[in-house]
């Protein structure tokens, strides 16, 4: 079965909704025009069963199938990023400095269409779960989701999303069963020394040199500790000190991030870090902190459950255009926090030759939506059949 006609009706419709939301865009867990407009199109679809304010500005609305069953969870996030946007679309974001670079709008827009159709028909048991997610950017909304307990609440039984993926086809899937995605922490590093004037450096207890070397020997976790067959990311990403030419400052800030896929690698990587910073200070006469924070787990598909979303994949584009043996990335993503709890699955689906998630040139492509609708509706029929 190809895209399905209803949806491929209403194409129009979804385009039209994602440009809104490009158009006004917004950040974090603070998605409440966003989620308000949500709201708006499911009351449209004549969804009444509708649950604001969770995680802050998330949204789940249930329909009602024909007949008892399971629930079944679909999930779409909707926040934006803190980007400039480049894209010079003519609707480009209203929101200077902030901007849907990653496709939470088309994302947010197939969901959407999957509920009008599935609101149409109802051709299914049971009940589906429509969960539009804050916070998938920063801050784990999918995990404060998970605590403020909605997958009890609703009876959830398994949970399925979609991302778009830049540099695939339109209309190609691509997934693969067990990790997919890595594990993401941060950490945090403040160096304490005494500052000074540069011409009597003898006085004063560099953190600048110091820092430097702490960031130098990071590098050596992934080069000496790491087992070749691990894969792992450690990756200093800011240094801030320092205020003039003739100044030797006080402090020093150096901040980063660990990917990993197991506990045991992300356990030898704190160890690392902690001996690196203490010894490294002790050496320079410093006083040096760690904070390390454990941010988002890997996100692994449920081996089953993906082979069942492969399977619904394939009805709606074709065997040759579905890779159930896709690459896993060090990419993270909170999507991770529900599949930590239910099974499920997390598929990416084509965006063409375009620009990078996360860059300002980055938008997503409508005639990749019904593709995406079509997908989310029919795991709903095939998972949970009328009879």
């Amino acid at each position: 079965m190809p895209v399905l006609n209803r949806i491929a009706d209403f194409a129009a419709d979804m385009a039209e909704w994602r440009q809104h939301l490009h158009k006004h865009p917004e950040l974090g867990f603070d998605c409440h025009n966003t989620a308000a407009f949500v709201v708006d199109r499911l009351r449209e679809f004549g969804i009444t069963d509708i649950h604001t304010g969770i995680a802050t500005s998330g949204v789940v609305a249930i329909i009602e199938g024909q007949g008892d069953g399971a629930t079944i969870g679909l999930r779409a996030d909707m926040d934006a990023l803190p980007i400039i946007e480049d894209t010079g679309v003519e609707y480009e974001s209203v929101h200077h400095g902030k901007m849907h670079a990653c496709g939470h709008d088309g994302h947010t827009a197939m969901l959407l269409g999957a509920a009008k159709y599935l609101a149409e028909t109802r051709n299914f048991a049971g009940r589906v779960a429509l969960i539009f997610q804050p916070a998938e950017e920063a801050g784990g909304g999918a995990g404060v989701m998970v605590k403020e307990g909605v997958l009890d609440r609703f009876n959830i039984s398994r949970i399925f999303a979609l991302h778009t993926r830049p540099g695939v086809a339109l209309g190609e899937f691509y997934t693969t069963p067990g990790p997919i995605m890595a594990a993401v922490d941060a950490f945090d590093i403040h160096v304490k020394g005494v500052g000074g004037h540069v011409a009597h450096h003898e006085a004063a207890r560099d953190p600048i040199v110091a820092a430097c070397a702490i960031t130098t020997a990071i590098q050596t976790i992934v080069s000496r500790s790491r087992a070749a067959e691990d894969d792992l990311v450690v990756s200093v990403s800011q240094i801030h000190t320092g205020s003039a030419d003739n100044i030797i400052p006080d402090t020093a800030y150096i901040n980063g991030t660990v990917r990993t896929f197991g506990r045991d690698v992300q356990g030898m990587v704190k160890r690392r870090l902690a001996e690196i910073v203490a010894g490294t200070a002790a050496a320079y006469g410093v006083e040096a902190e760690l904070d390390y924070l454990d941010d988002y787990p890997p996100t692994i598909n449920d081996e089953a459950e993906t082979e069942f979303a492969t399977c619904v994949a394939r009805s709606i584009v074709g065997d040759d255009k579905v890779d159930d043996k896709g690459h896993k990335e060090m990419g993270a993503e909170d999507f991770s926090f529900f599949l930590e709890n239910r099974p499920g699955a997390y598929l990416f689906l084509g965006n063409g030759d375009t620009a990078q998630v996360h860059h300002p040139k980055f938008n997503f492509d409508d005639r990749s939506a019904p593709y995406g609708a079509s997908y989310f509706a029919r795991l709903v029929e095939m998972a949970q059949p009328r009879g």
